[in-house]
């Protein structure tokens, strides 16, 4: 193992495995981490101070959660975004997007420090750039980026100047200046890491130093890479399809990272028992909470 490979210390969390564990972040109000089963249209709840687990049945693929407010969550879905009674579960469809379109759901997508969404779509059988990444600022939706196949790593940088986001099916992560009072673009995004090698650029979070930490699908790991987009570490992670990180704890100095079963053959599945599984990193990094949802 090369000196920028950290091996995995940390721990595996007491859940349910996902076919398709996604969208993970947390509420430092609550001290609860969220992800997402998207194909097993399931919304996990957990609590990191006990460590305990609720699942939570989804009439609908959801795959991004955000807070509103203590009572309220907005998640994003095959069909809009719904607002989520926190208490109760209850949805409600409030803002519409590719409804009308089978054959895509939601992927990939943040909230800005602006309290606006960027929300990406792709085909559920990852069809050729039937996706898009969107900005939807209280309930406005702006289409920003067309034609995208897998939309992934959508993260904003710690002063909110700058927006990055992957095409996992190009394997580029790309880079755009943005308007950090509406988060809407400024110019064409420019290639920020054209990746080569063993696995794909999935989900990412930006640090408070700006380091982007992006997970590496069919890798097992997660990769940190310098505000100019040089990788400076890798950290491992017991299982190969890692798809998302999210900072956690109440410094929000750790990372969580969920994991895949999705594709992998019994074969497969017997050397990577820990597929779909979610994991908590011992590393520390410099993380930031993730801003509210503004209606």
């Amino acid at each position: 193992m090369s000196n920028d490979q950290i091996a995995f210390t940390g721990s595996i969390l007491n859940v349910p495995a996902c076919m398709l564990g996604e969208g993970p972040t947390y509420d430092q109000h609550t001290g609860t981490a969220w992800w997402f089963d998207i194909v097993g249209r399931m919304l996990v709840e957990y609590a990191l101070k006990d460590s305990t687990c609720q699942i939570h049945d989804l009439p609908v693929m959801g795959s991004v959660l955000a807070r509103v407010d203590d009572e309220q969550q907005v998640i994003a879905t095959e069909t809009g975004l719904h607002l989520r009674q926190t208490a109760t579960g209850k949805l409600e469809l409030i803002t519409p997007i590719e409804a009308d379109n089978d054959v895509t759901r939601s992927n990939d997508g943040r909230v800005h420090a602006c309290g606006a969404l960027w929300i990406g779509t792709m085909g559920k059988k990852a069809e050729k750039q039937a996706g898009a990444i969107y900005h939807v600022a209280r309930g406005v939706v702006t289409t920003i980026f067309p034609d995208i196949t897998i939309p992934n790593a959508i993260c904003f940088s710690p002063d909110g100047t700058i927006a990055y986001f992957a095409d996992t099916d190009t394997d580029r992560m790309m880079r755009v200046e943005i308007d950090p009072a509406t988060a809407l673009p400024l110019g064409e995004p420019a290639v920020f890491i054209d990746h080569r090698g063993e696995g794909g650029l999935d989900g990412a979070v930006c640090d408070a130093d700006g380091t982007i930490w992006n997970a590496r699908w069919g890798a097992g790991c997660v990769d940190g890479y310098s505000p100019q987009g040089k990788r400076l570490i890798s950290l491992q992670v017991p299982a190969s399809q890692t798809s998302c990180p999210a900072f956690v704890g109440e410094d929000a100095s750790q990372l969580l990272v969920t994991s895949a079963r999705e594709s992998l053959s019994d074969e497969e599945l017997a050397v990577d028992p820990n597929a779909g599984l979610t994991f908590l990193l011992d590393h520390k990094v410099k993380g930031r909470f993730e801003p509210d949802y503004i209606l």
